[in-house]
């Protein structure tokens, strides 16, 4: 057994009451976390200096005592403190350069959520009760808490479709799947969303495309009312629902390909993808989107993780699709629309993303074996890749 940090998202459903004093203290947390950026700027462009947390903690408590943000006080001081060590965790990364300076948060584009610690919620007998609140929400139990798990922490928020979740942050126990000797290589793709090293190719859903024509329609609508309208904020709530269906659609399907890798394999292997340089082309961008490669990616990771599986990630720049998986022979550059080629060298006929698939896996089984490179590494970067 193998202890884990789990989140088991729900659905709920506030009462007028609690989805005022909800939205409340989303507002606090975007104005705390936009007052504590601005104060970190300032001090850094103007004298030089890194403020800390607890520097930033004792601001918050002087802005409560002003009489402009009185109205902080109004709401749980958890989520407020929350904000303030996500935002000291982004300046963290931010120096560690693995992320961009923090931005400021917008009432209209930001998330709205606001995350409570122990001390501000009590789970009980499938009861959930958050600080300033007389009543427990009404969640929507889809899926039971593991047995024994008692939540750390609870995040609550609201997408841009009007829809209220709960996310609840537990440590439970994980059994590994049993060792079993398979190895695949996953070439990921657009007409097939992967390709595995097997010869099995696995359909792209699609999920943008199947509701793009409904998307236009409510888009074109919205377009035409009034900023500021109420009509204005319907047509967006339908817009954001047919989003929010597209993303549903999507993360389930991706669930269950990641799921079925993870266990029918001892170990996987993709490939390092710069998605953010392959939409740059503007003939693939929206399919390249749609795919979601990335977020495939991160479910692998930690999937792999919990269940006691290798993910092998290639170089960026190995040559997976001009390399005879046969002979070793590199061909030259080959144009997107041809599927199937022959090897110059030994005549082998290859499909094109079965053969990539093929060597991805052969370049994994090196570095699983001696930690060996992948092949050949620079070459310069081409908008659009090789998709």
């Amino acid at each position: 057994m193998k202890m884990v940090k789990r989140a088991y998202k729900y659905r709920f459903y506030p009462t007028p009451e609690q989805a005022a004093e909800l939205t409340r203290t989303f507002g606090c947390v975007r104005k705390v976390w936009n007052l504590a950026l601005e104060a970190r700027t300032t001090a850094w462009h103007q004298r030089h200096e890194h403020v800390s947390y607890l520097q930033s903690s004792a601001m918050l408590t002087q802005w409560k005592h002003s009489d402009d943000l009185g109205y902080l006080n109004e709401v749980s001081s958890v989520p407020l403190q929350q904000a303030l060590r996500h935002l000291q965790s982004a300046f963290t990364r931010f120096r560690d350069n693995q992320a961009r300076y923090p931005r400021y948060k917008s009432r209209k584009k930001s998330r709205a959520s606001a995350e409570y610690t122990r001390s501000a919620f009590r789970y009980r007998d499938g009861r959930l009760r958050l600080a300033k609140m007389t009543a427990p929400l009404a969640v929507v139990w889809s899926r039971p808490l593991p047995d024994g798990a008692e939540p750390s922490t609870v995040t609550v928020s609201r997408d841009p479709a009007g829809r209220w979740f709960v996310s609840l942050l537990c440590e439970c126990a994980v059994e590994p799947h049993p060792a079993i000797d398979t190895v695949v290589g996953v070439d990921a793709g657009i007409t097939s969303l992967v390709t595995l090293s097997s010869g099995e190719k696995i359909a792209n859903p699609r999920h943008e495309r199947r509701d793009r024509d409904r998307l236009a329609l409510v888009q074109r609508r919205l377009a035409r009312t009034q900023k500021g309208s109420a009509n204005r904020d319907k047509a967006r709530l339908k817009v954001a629902r047919v989003h929010a269906r597209i993303a549903d659609r999507r993360k389930d399907f991706l669930h269950k390909l990641t799921t079925r890798l993870v266990r029918d394999n001892q170990a996987v292997v993709i490939e390092d993808l710069s998605v953010r340089n392959m939409t740059r082309n503007h003939h693939l961008a929206r399919a390249i989107s749609d795919a979601a490669w990335r977020q495939m990616r991160a479910m692998l990771e930690y999937k792999c993780q919990w269940y006691g599986r290798d993910l092998v990630v290639t170089g960026r720049w190995y040559p997976s699709t001009t390399t005879c998986s046969a002979c070793g022979h590199r061909a030259g550059p080959l144009p997107l629309n041809l599927r199937q080629w022959d090897c110059a060298n030994c005549g082998t006929r290859h499909d094109r993303d079965i053969n990539a698939a093929v060597n991805i896996r052969a370049a994994g089984l090196a570095v699983l074996a001696c930690g060996a490179g992948t092949g050949p590494a620079r070459e310069p970067s081409r908008a659009g890749g090789r998709r």
